[in-house]
């Protein structure tokens, strides 16, 4: 019941905000979004997520305490380390199934970490569309998403129930936004970004790359497929 009644708040919400703009200040650094990032950030990144964690960041540390009960991160993390996260890097609530909250041609570089295939098809190819346009021209994005091949591969090895249950079916009691709604491999993702308008379309490995601090925001290496991809820099040609 308390599931429920947290994905339904968080979902009204971010259908409230789902035109907001964020404003940046010009710090002369680079300006870096790791959208849908849950807890797993690094410094100098705005932290974009449609969860409670997301909204209540910069509340005291009395909030942080109920949240931390609430919303289960005390499964991964002590709340010293919750809160910690959460008070010392930028967050903005944000639902990404509907747009990416900047404005065009203003963010510099883009990460993603398997939340794409959280979101249906469609959701997935507007929000693809979404970093294309928030991107300034020469903009790099990287996105890290579960390997349909891996995905399929424990099929033939025999491990059909944990393919099953771990890339294609969610519990049904878990929260709405665990299930996933598609997968990709690297050809239907790189089709998405081509249609889009990236180019340079690259797979990577773990950790290899040219978008800044892969070593603090990848995780998942076993069954992780890794795509960076560049915005032209002579957009207005194309």
């Amino acid at each position: 019941m308390l599931r429920r009644i947290t994905d339904n708040s968080t979902r009204f919400l971010g259908w409230l905000f789902q035109r907001r703009r964020v404003r940046l200040v010009d710090t002369g650094k680079p300006v870096k979004a790791n959208l849908g990032a849950g807890l797993a950030v690094a410094p100098d990144w705005i932290n974009v997520d449609g969860s409670l964690n997301a909204l209540f960041a910069s509340c005291p540390r009395l909030i942080h305490a109920v949240l931390y009960r609430a919303t289960g991160s005390r499964t991964y993390y002590t709340f010293q380390q919750y809160h910690s996260i959460l008070e010392h890097n930028r967050f903005v609530f944000h639902d990404l199934s509907y747009s990416v909250p900047f404005g065009d041609n203003t963010i510099d570089c883009v990460f993603s970490s398997h939340f794409l295939e959280h979101l249906s098809h469609r959701d997935g190819c507007r929000l693809i569309g979404e970093i294309y346009r928030v991107l300034k021209p020469g903009g790099r994005v990287r996105l890290s998403v579960p390997d349909l091949n891996y995905a399929l591969s424990l099929y033939t090895c025999g491990e059909k129930e944990r393919m099953l249950r771990d890339y294609f079916f969610v519990d049904s009691h878990g929260s709405y936004y665990a299930r996933h709604k598609y997968m990709y491999d690297f050809d239907s993702l790189k089709n998405i970004l081509i249609e889009k308008g990236f180019t340079e379309i690259e797979k990577c490995t773990f950790q290899q790359g040219k978008l800044p601090d892969i070593e603090l925001l990848d995780n998942h290496p076993e069954d992780s497929l890794f795509v960076e991809a560049v915005k032209p820099s002579t957009v207005g040609t194309l």
